[in-house]
């Protein structure tokens, strides 16, 4: 019966051990593994392309880029800008609207606000629906970009495209979109849509540039170390 008894909990010293070996080993491979995760993770290195190089040309210690893909959140997108600034020169004692690099993506429905006031006076009248944005001073469509309205006029509290430039902002236009509104420009009008994309191309508004896509752009913006905010 004790020989019986000596073999029994042998026997469960032996299991207990196997299972204490089992687990250990479990949480060592666990732990290597999330080890090795964040190793991979924190090892990533985007790769760079010269089309990119100029989201690393402003050396400021913050950098923000404000997507918007509509015409309302265009509008927003220089209130947010302004806010930014001001909240930051308001609330840190060596505040300076310097030390923000900021970026306006305009996209998407929002892409035509890109455009400068030449373009606005000649295709007003086709951008203005296509936007749903009608000129409160005409009850008419625009016959300027209506990012440069004062504030009474469009509600941007006097923040113009022109007068955030003046504070260091930027801005970016999506070339893909702009092949869709040259498009339907032409068949709004009887115009050559290659025409019309090239006359756009070569009227964007001051301190912008065209990106191959407004979307890849604001992917890229994060992995030069921009904040992505989304203007709505």
């Amino acid at each position: 019966m004790s020989n019986n008894s000596d073999k029994l909990q042998g026997r469960r010293k032996f299991l207990t051990g196997v299972g204490l070996a089992a687990a250990t080993a479990t949480v060592a491979s666990s732990t290597q593994a999330a080890s090795n995760t964040n190793s991979a993770n924190n090892g990533f290195t985007p790769t760079r392309h010269d089309e990119d190089a100029w989201l690393d040309a402003n050396s400021a210690g913050h950098r923000v880029f404000i997507d918007t893909s509509t015409s309302s959140g265009g509008v927003t997108a220089l209130n947010y800008a302004s806010n930014i600034m001001v909240g930051h020169t308001e609330g840190y004692d060596d505040g300076a609207e310097s030390d923000i690099a900021t970026v306006i993506c305009f996209r998407h429905g929002a892409t035509p606000l890109g455009y400068n006031d030449a373009m606005w006076e000649k295709y007003g009248a086709q951008f203005s629906p296509m936007l749903s944005l009608k000129d409160r001073n005409t009850d008419g469509p625009f016959k300027i970009n209506p990012l440069n309205q004062s504030e009474q006029d469009f509600g941007n509290r006097g923040n113009t495209i022109d007068s955030l430039i003046a504070r260091g902002v930027s801005y970016a236009i999506c070339r893909k979109a702009t092949g869709a509104f040259s498009r339907r420009l032409a068949g709004a009008t009887g115009g050559d849509a290659g025409a019309i994309f090239d006359e756009l191309i070569a009227n964007n508004i001051p301190n912008s540039r065209y990106v191959p896509a407004g979307v890849l752009a604001a992917t890229r913006s994060q992995e030069y170390g921009y904040s992505l905010l989304y203007s709505a």
